[in-house]
């Protein structure tokens, strides 16, 4: 499981930090378990320890048609084969992952106003969807944030009320579902209601799901009650990692 850390004063970054021998590597649990109170786990790391049959599903059929596809060779043996369609199915998901971030980028960069000279349709198209169902808003992208419970995070896309503590918060996800497929799991709501706790704890909460081959959008919007409950479930994720890891 790939973890993500953060400051636990700042709640910025820390996804890297430098070796002993002077190299940058990825940040660990050694790490933060090493420099007590300086570091705390993403959102993401938290609820990684749940499994995801949905994506193992899909995982298991990528390498099935990949088999399907591609044929033992004569000369082939059985592990030199096993090791090509793993490969291969692997490089769907490599394909798919990169996909999704591309997605991210395009949509970070347009929130944050920056300059796109080859803007993808979907930037707009998502743009649309979520004004027509929030209305217009000062959007804030990818805001960096920490809880005192102990976890941090960065929030896709983000407006707060200026009289009270509502808003929204929202999360992109990329599918290569159609919208009528499409049915939030428990854990997606669970990281818009880790990050609403510190952005802004009366928030609505939404995903926006994008095919970033047919360029569909989808706004999955969670009642409070889920929200809720989503909650409870993340502070006893919570619980179990610090108990697992020694982390306090």
């Amino acid at each position: 499981m790939s973890e993500h850390w953060y400051c636990a004063q700042t709640g910025q970054s820390r996804y890297t930090t430098i070796g002993k021998n002077g190299k940058e590597r990825s940040t660990t649990l050694r790490d933060a378990k090493a420099n007590p109170g300086t570091l705390v786990p993403s959102v993401t790391t938290i609820i990684g320890q749940l499994s995801k049959p949905g994506l193992d599903t899909w995982k298991q059929s990528q390498a099935l048609l990949a088999a399907a596809d591609n044929p033992r060779g004569l000369q082939e043996s059985e592990k030199e084969y096993v090791d090509r369609i793993l490969y291969l199915a692997k490089a769907k998901s490599r394909e798919a992952a990169d996909r999704g971030s591309l997605i991210h980028d395009f949509l970070e960069s347009f929130y944050s106003q920056e300059y796109l000279p080859d803007m993808p349709a979907y930037v707009r198209i998502v743009d649309d969807a979520i004004t027509a169902h929030f209305g217009a808003q000062l959007w804030i992208a990818e805001q960096s944030l920490v809880n005192q419970q102990g976890y941090g995070g960065k929030c896709d896309l983000y407006c707060k009320s200026k009289h009270d503590f509502s808003g929204v918060v929202i999360d992109f996800k990329t599918t290569e579902k159609t919208p009528g497929d499409i049915k939030p799991y428990d854990e997606h709501i669970m990281q818009l209601a880790a990050y609403r706790e510190v952005l802004a704890p009366t928030a609505r909460c939404a995903n926006v799901y994008i095919n970033g081959t047919t360029g569909e959008v989808a706004i999955c919007e969670h009642s409070e009650q889920d929200v809720r409950n989503a909650y409870e479930m993340f502070l006893h994720l919570l619980s179990v990692y610090k108990l697992k890891t020694g982390l306090n």
